[in-house]
């Protein structure tokens, strides 16, 4: 359970700061998945603690209820400060840190942030290429005004509203709420989706990216297929038990000893299990040989298929059926906790109790698998624990101005300028100056002797420029270097442009 290759690179999200101002599941659960992948997140906590600390459940031994399962799961990796955010010197030095922060979340109630002066407009003002992300129940005006705005939100309203509720269960007399806080973890995983494309943007524009995520929202995407079937046949989908409305046997069906998922979309694989189940009716081609004959009649197609089900245990069905047609057991946590699966892909993650001492705790893992990088599996922090960290050692905080972004100087390092031409030939200038440009975006602009361009300019087809450090010695900057010329490998001739002076020609591309 714990990472096996010690060798691959911690985190691929490595130099993304976070600036958590959440609480309780969405907006933890989004900067969570950030953090297990190595962004440094640091969680702005109230004295008394983000709520989820308080929620429980404890062990039985932790009688003082310091550490909640809950808020272990979804803050680890993570870094904490408490700080009172209507006390004047605590709001002055969280907008110090904004300015050295690529991203700030939050998930409280519209207009919260704006009347502690955090709103996205001020935000920006402090640090202009911030991305700001949030979650609420019903949005902001911003993307449309909705007559919830104000409402409250927690997972189960979203998942009532959003129609997750009116789709789940036996019937319309029976509501069902889905048993996770799936309208928390799905809205927070779009998030983090959001945040990741506006650090692209944000590092190319040099301008604020403000991104958002209502609950509402993510679940009416979530039932994506009650809105088409509406629309295309006025059908208001009910909900179904265990099966589908649109195709059969696909669903839960009983086994000895508990329940296995049974789910047959393509014909090839219904050709396959009904020679396994091998019940003479079953291989009437005239009712069930089609998706369609199928979807018509699996009210009795299920009903058949559980009278076979229930004959074998889970163990017996994954031996018949594991493999051949889309099928699983129906797990509880303690058989997820026993397979192999989980094991191999690292899906059940330990965390070292803090100060050492007792059994690891044990939390679900993080999805996201990057090859080549592992993702961290830290102790989560003690209620601001990294005050000094942040606060008395304010100065030493390395700005958040991306590695991509470092501009090499003259005296330092020279600049290659490789040519590629429409034949595919390649020539290389090794005698240019260059300078840098700021105005909205960053441009690197090189200077070439103009006789030696010249023949050349009606056929370039590519331009790399690659910057080596003038004198062999330790580069402090090696990574922002290595960063920088893969940046400026290989510029299609649409991302150069070409200014002629008297004596050279001056080679501009946006970096």
């Amino acid at each position: 359970m714990k990472a096996k290759n010690q060798s691959l690179e911690q985190g691929i999200l490595k130099g993304i700061r976070v600036l958590d101002l959440s609480r309780m599941l969405s907006g933890p659960y989004a900067t969570m998945l950030l953090a297990d992948h190595g962004a440094e997140v640091i969680k702005i906590e109230s004295a008394e603690g983000d709520t989820s600390r308080r929620s429980g459940p404890f062990e039985k031994k932790d009688v003082k209820g310091d550490w909640s399962g809950y808020f272990i799961s979804l803050n680890r990796n993570k870094k904490s400060i408490s700080l009172n955010l209507k006390n004047r010197d605590d709001i002055v030095f969280l907008k110090k840190l904004i300015k050295k922060s690529d991203v700030l979340v939050e998930n409280f109630r519209p207009g919260v942030m704006k009347r502690l002066g955090l709103s996205f407009d001020e935000v920006s003002k402090i640090n202009p290429e911030i991305v700001y992300g949030s979650i609420n129940g019903f949005g902001s005006e911003i993307f449309g005004e909705s007559p919830y705005k104000n409402w409250p939100s927690y997972d189960v309203v979203a998942q009532a509203m959003g129609g997750l509720i009116s789709l789940t269960g036996y019937n319309e007399e029976t509501p069902l709420k889905v048993g996770p806080g799936i309208a928390d973890i799905f809205s927070g995983s779009l998030l983090s989706f959001g945040l990741l494309a506006s650090i692209l943007k944000s590092r190319e524009t040099r301008r604020a990216q403000f991104v958002e995520v209502a609950m509402y929202d993510a679940i009416v995407s979530m039932c994506e297929r009650a809105i088409y079937q509406y629309d295309f046949n006025n059908v208001i989908p009910r909900p179904e038990g265990n099966g589908h409305p649109l195709l059969a046997p696909f669903g839960i069906y009983s086994a000895k000893d508990g329940f296995v998922a049974i789910g047959i979309v393509e014909d090839s694989y219904w050709v396959v299990l009904k020679k396994i189940i091998n019940f003479d009716d079953l291989l009437n081609d005239l009712k069930y040989g089609t998706i369609a004959l199928r979807a018509q009649n699996r009210n009795e197609l299920n009903k058949k298929i559980n009278l076979w089900t229930k004959q074998f245990s889970k163990k017996e069905l994954v031996k018949l059926l594991g493999g051949r047609v889309p099928f699983g057991p129906v797990n509880n946590v303690k058989e997820i906790f026993e397979d192999a699966h989980i094991r191999q892909r690292n899906m059940i993650l330990e965390i070292e109790r803090p100060f050492g001492g007792g059994k690891s705790w044990k939390v679900a893992g993080n999805p996201i698998k990057f090859k080549g990088f592992k993702s961290l599996s830290l102790r989560p922090p003690l209620l601001g624990e990294h005050r000094e960290l942040y606060v008395d050692n304010f100065g030493s905080i390395i700005s958040n101005e991306p590695t991509i972004f470092f501009q090499p100087q003259k005296r330092d390092y020279s600049c290659t300028i490789t040519i590629r031409t429409t034949d595919n030939s390649v020539s290389e200038f090794y005698d240019c100056s260059y300078t840098w440009l700021k105005s909205k975006e960053n441009y690197l602009i090189c200077s070439l002797e103009k006789n030696k361009f010249v023949p050349l300019q009606n056929s370039v087809s590519a331009v790399s420029f690659n910057f080596s450090k003038v004198i062999e010695e330790k580069d402090n900057h090696k990574e922002a270097i290595d960063n920088l010329n893969i940046n400026l490998s290989m510029r299609d001739i649409a991302e150069i442009s070409f200014v002629h002076t008297e004596v050279e020609i001056l080679i501009t591309t946006k970096t």
